[in-house]
């Protein structure tokens, strides 16, 4: 099954890519509640190049590694990876109200679909809000 999350970005689609795909800017907004944090980050971006965000709770209870491999890369309009034995897509839109951000992911069995498209959805609210701070 695939659950899409999306939000859009009142920024300029340069602005929208760099933040989304830069590591220093995927520290500050690549989180799901404010009790955790993405502690490193690396990104290759293109085909076959990989990338991983190591994401821990605040008081270090809890951490793990969200690592994948880029897929398929299209400048300001698409990024697709794997990752484990799942997939996901990213697409940026340019609208009249900004950058649509549509993330489509295949779900996982631990958690159930609601959680993992709350989840999602509220590290894209992260990143909305990160990309607008910065404009």
């Amino acid at each position: 099954m695939k659950i899409n999350v999306e939000t859009t970005v009142a920024a300029p689609i340069g602005e929208v890519w760099r933040a989304y795909t830069t590591p220093a800017d995927i520290m500050q907004w690549n989180a799901a509640s404010d009790d955790w944090h993405t502690t490193a980050a690396s990104v290759d971006l293109r085909e076959g190049g990989e990338f991983s965000s190591r994401m821990e709770a605040k008081d270090g209870s809890f951490g793990f590694d969200f690592a994948g491999t880029y897929t398929k890369i299209v400048p300001h309009q698409l990024i697709e990876y794997a990752f484990g034995d799942r997939t996901a897509q990213v697409t940026f839109a340019d609208s009249p109200e900004g950058v649509n951000v549509s993330v489509t992911f295949d779900a996982e069995t631990t958690h159930s679909i609601e959680q993992q498209r709350e989840g999602w959805q509220a590290i894209l609210n992260n990143f909305k809000r990160h990309v607008e701070a910065e404009v």
